[in-house]
């Protein structure tokens, strides 16, 4: 799909399934730049961005608004204030490299084609980037900085049944009772089971409190805790400890993600540099 030079344009987003942490996209790097398969926000009817001075950048409300549809068609959700803020500066860097490539005369042969003009602005960027020296030290540190991407998390087995109709504390309460004298679990409630699953999904799917209480039962003793869709019996089954990374072990899988990272890294801080020659202006998003 093409765009038009005046399109609202997020090339580079990459949303991740709702089972993984909800803000570790944001940390990520690449999120700023054109990748494979990145998902492509088309709006060809609403100018954005543009005014007489080719030195200014509005971030109108358009952009926010084609961010929520697209943010929410693929979470279920509309991005708070803090996902926003991301998406906004993906629009921005994209920008500046539509703009940056225009002034380079990249876009020869693909005026109507944005992100083709993005990518080769983006390849003038890299070419001009290098990496820095790298020994043990600096790997080390850097695999200290984002042990969290290598170390394997808690995990918890445990079930949950919720009964069809009566969701009150009082119901749960009393359901609870029978199960734990024996009731079987889809004696008269559904009954999911969940194996294996880390502390940030189970916020993700039940959010920090639950799942605070959640982790905190006695194994294998059914309670009624409070859920987003009411109460709900509870059974934490098992629990398997957390597990730190080892660096010997992780060597060659370091360096080509420190590069990646690096290189990321160095490309945002280029792009912003250019972003220091325009005026930028954000106006109120539209509720």
């Amino acid at each position: 799909m093409s765009t038009s030079p005046n399109t609202p344009s997020f090339t580079g987003l990459s949303v991740r399934p709702a089972g993984q942490a909800r803000s570790a996209w944001l940390r990520e790097p690449l999120l700023h730049f054109l990748v494979l398969g990145a998902l492509l926000f088309a709006a060809d009817h609403v100018l954005v961005g543009r005014s007489d001075d080719p030195r200014s950048i509005v971030v109108g409300a358009a952009v926010d608004a084609e961010a929520k549809q697209v943010f929410t068609a693929a979470r279920g959700r509309e991005p708070n204030a803090e996902e926003l803020k991301a998406l906004r500066q993906v629009w921005l860097d994209n920008e500046v490299l539509y703009r940056e490539g225009l002034a380079l005369q990249v876009d020869r042969g693909d005026t109507a084609i944005r992100e083709r003009v993005i990518f080769k602005a983006l390849s003038v960027v890299d070419a001009n980037t290098k990496l820095p020296a790298v020994d043990d030290k600096v790997l080390r540190d850097w695999f200290e900085k984002n042990r969290a991407k290598y170390d394997e998390p808690a995990r918890f087995d445990f079930q949950e049944a919720a009964l069809s109709g009566d969701n009150s504390e009082a119901a749960a309460r009393a359901f609870v009772t029978e199960l734990n004298a024996g009731t079987p679990g889809d004696a008269k409630a559904g009954l999911r089971v969940f194996k294996g699953r880390p502390h940030g999904n189970i916020v993700q799917s039940y959010g920090a409190e639950f799942a605070q209480a959640l982790e905190a039962l006695p194994p294998g003793e059914w309670r009624a805790l409070p859920t987003r869709e009411g109460w709900r019996a509870m059974r934490l089954e098992a629990i398997s400890p957390a597990k730190p990374a080892n660096f010997e072990t992780l060597r060659g899988v370091l360096l080509p993600d420190w590069t990646d990272a690096t290189m990321a890294e160095q490309r945002s801080a280029a792009v912003r540099a250019l972003t220091q020659k325009y005026k930028v202006k954000y106006e109120a998003s539209k509720p």
